[in-house]
């Protein structure tokens, strides 16, 4: 696509500067978008990788990242108070384009979480960073998953969003409608949920 785009560059310059022509009169299209999928990570590959985190805070930071489908940004903001046990649901504030929303919390992510927090008593950030009182990083979120995938031996590319593409993927494959995928994704039209979908050979048969 860079190489189609280049020359349809070079031809608008051409036809519309040097030769003068209305762009009313000669329309030249750009090219379509790139339409490349991400790798997606198996559940295999997933496990390998949250039991290779350096640390217990790292793997419970990529778990959650995992379990609940959540974008680096979201987790690393999430807080204590967030966790809504009874109705079994993450409240995400002012997620990505400023909206509130609420993802998925399983019975294994809450048993995981009450025993991180009884270790670590984090608070009011279920990930602080070097101080107390200010969250992590993105970019030291990002760097755990990195650590963690190349202990783990996994070579496919992508960073920490592709737990958000496992999620959503796996979520798929298991039979989940995918408006309901789209809900816990926090996205706004369906046509973008559907990039997530990576359809294995038996699901095409």
């Amino acid at each position: 696509e860079a190489s189609l785009g280049t020359v349809v560059s070079s031809l608008r310059f051409f036809y519309y500067v040097t030769l003068g022509r209305p762009r009313a009169t000669c329309v030249i299209p750009a090219p379509p978008p790139s339409r490349t999928q991400p790798y997606v990570l198996s559940c295999q590959e997933v496990a390998r990788l949250l039991a290779h985190a350096e640390h217990r805070r790292d793997r419970m930071l990529l778990t959650t990242t995992y379990a609940a489908g959540l974008r680096v940004s979201e987790v690393v903001t999430l807080q204590v108070t967030h966790l809504d046990s009874e109705r079994m649901v993450i409240r995400i504030e002012q997620g990505k384009g400023r909206t509130d929303r609420y993802a998925l919390l399983t019975e294994r992510l809450l048993d995981e979480l009450r025993a991180y927090w009884r270790v670590f008593r984090a608070a009011p950030w279920l990930f602080p960073g070097q101080r107390p009182d200010q969250p992590m990083s993105t970019r030291s979120a990002s760097r755990a998953y990195h650590r963690a995938k190349a202990r783990a031996g996994i070579t496919k590319p992508g960073g920490i969003h592709s737990l958000r593409h496992a999620f959503a993927t796996h979520q798929v494959d298991r039979g989940v409608d995918l408006h309901v995928v789209q809900y816990l994704l926090g996205h706004r039209h369906l046509e973008t949920t559907t990039r997530y979908l990576h359809l294995t050979p038996q699901r095409l048969a």
